[in-house]
């Protein structure tokens, strides 16, 4: 019987301190031995969004106890594991450095391989955690930093579709929850007083939803938001109203690009069943789950999210991504560096939104 390949896996990329050990399972999915995330919502709510050295300060304060307990919990030793994963990028250069860095002397001390993850292909890959993932397949990358329409032909395998050509959705939600004063974070809020609204009180615009192709815009609506909520004199109602017209707009651009993703897909890969994976942040969006259900099952294909728990920043998917790219022998050396930016599809056009986390 083959080894059972194992990793500890480290995340810092943003807010989240994070680490976990992982075992692969016999088929192709994983043993999540334990996964450790200690979020800093509470000392960057009353700043209203990430403060960069507030978040690397925390980091660093945190790091060790949380790679120890991940240890601690897996009830598996450094030497036991086959290597170490850390997130390279992309992501505030000043937190990644946490966790690169100390990830790479724990390879260095135990004498095991490194790997140097991009975030995106640990989102990208995460559904694997749970259930066998067929090669290629359509991802939808939803997230604070990052919008785009991929093409996963394998491990390190990306062929971008479509992206935001400005704003990334999970950036649009924060700002819609600060104009409407409807607190931080602002995603899981917006999602929350959307659901006591009316969805059809406003005509909110769909920038670009007549563009050709896959890309995508939020700018222009998110303006719009913040002309309409000026006009509503802190009244809850109309917050909400106004909520619940922005998570509808979201769902019918999502549910018009996809569509068009779909069929980009089947064109190039002559592949008529296949599996969407919806990875990301924003992808633990109920309104948006069930938007996406009902266009796979009028289009006939498979829609495959991550465990709430994994749609987030969390060091299982890093850990994951490590094994995929270790088993390819995808192995940094330990001056990898850490990078803003990152796109998984290198020939990819450059725009604000693809491999950039703000």
């Amino acid at each position: 019987m083959a080894k059972k390949i194992s990793f500890l896996g480290i995340e810092t990329s943003c807010d989240e301190t994070a680490a976990a050990v992982i075992r692969e399972n016999d088929n192709g999915t994983a043993d999540i031995l334990s996964n450790i995330v200690s979020s800093q919502i509470e000392e960057h709510k009353k700043f209203g969004g990430v403060v960069p050295d507030l978040a690397a300060r925390a980091h660093l304060e945190n790091i060790e106890y949380i790679i120890d307990a991940a240890f601690k919990e897996s009830k598996i030793t450094i030497e036991e594991i086959d290597g170490v994963a850390a997130t390279a990028g992309p992501g505030l250069i000043v937190c990644l450095t946490v966790g690169l860095n100390i990830g790479k002397s724990i390879a260095a001390f135990s004498n095991k391989p490194f790997v140097g993850v991009n975030h995106l292909e640990g989102h990208a890959l995460s559904p694997g955690l749970n259930e066998k993932i067929e090669f290629p397949y359509l991802l939808l990358l939803i997230s604070g930093g990052h919008t785009q329409f991929l093409i996963v032909k394998d491990v390190n395998q990306y062929e971008q579709l479509g992206t935001t050509i400005d704003d990334a959705l999970g950036e649009a939600f924060d700002k819609t929850s600060k104009m409407l004063d409807l607190g931080y974070p602002g995603g899981p809020n917006v999602e929350k007083f959307a659901k006591l609204g009316d969805k059809e009180s406003y005509k909110l615009p769909e920038p670009i939803i007549n563009r050709a192709g896959c890309n995508l815009s939020f700018a222009g609506l998110k303006t719009a938001v913040l002309r309409e909520s000026k006009k509503i004199n802190g009244k809850d109602k109309l917050k909400y109203n106004l909520a619940a017209s922005f998570q509808n707009t979201i769902n019918k651009i999502l549910y018009k690009k996809t569509k068009i993703a779909v069929d980009m897909f089947r064109e190039k890969t002559k592949k008529e069943k296949f599996q969407l994976v919806v990875a990301g942040g924003v992808a633990a969006n109920s309104s948006i789950r069930n938007n996406l259900n009902i266009l796979s099952n009028e289009m006939n294909f498979k829609t495959i999210f991550p465990d709430l728990k994994f749609c987030g920043d969390n060091a299982a998917m890093i850990a994951w991504a490590g094994i995929q790219r270790f088993k390819k022998n995808l192995i940094d050396d330990l001056n990898i560096s850490a990078k803003s930016r990152w796109q998984l599809d290198k020939k990819a056009p450059y725009m604000k939104g693809p491999g950039l986390k703000l």
